[in-house]
């Protein structure tokens, strides 16, 4: 690609569009260790999503927002389920078969929205582009 093909933002930003953006293999991790946490090993994959944002303090903004957006979720994520489930326990009761239909039913559908959100925001790190998840999501930076 040929300078006069570029669009400003890539002329502006000093890469072209063949070579990833700056920090998008650290925003790339970050989702895919998301889904990871999501998926796979939970406790693991948040310690070292955590210890990336932690350590990458002064990364590229591109791997900031990831970064600090699948830290944020997973967080926020975590304890929204958490709650939730704890709170159908004990206004129903161990007892109550409603009460698990609500505790499945209500997991399932925030975790299964998560793990979509998730896979949008690796598709958007693969671009090079910022995200941001949706409701729980902190603000993207300016």
């Amino acid at each position: 690609m040929n300078e006069q093909n570029a669009t400003a933002p890539q002329r502006a930003q000093g890469h072209r569009s063949d070579q990833p953006a700056p920090g998008q293999d650290l925003a790339v991790a970050a989702e895919s260790l998301f889904l990871a946490n999501l998926l796979l090993v939970p406790v693991l994959s948040f310690a070292v999503l955590f210890w990336l944002w932690r350590k990458h303090a002064d990364a590229p903004p591109l791997a900031r927002n990831h970064l600090k957006q699948t830290c944020y979720v997973s967080l926020w994520g975590g304890l929204i389920l958490a709650v939730f489930t704890a709170a159908f326990l004990a206004l129903g009761g161990l007892q109550w078969a409603w009460t698990w239909v609500l505790v499945i039913m209500y997991f399932t559908c925030v975790h299964s929205t998560l793990v979509i959100c998730g896979m949008f925001g690796l598709a958007r790190a693969m671009a090079g582009k910022p995200f941001r998840f949706p409701l729980i999501g902190p603000k993207l930076e300016t």
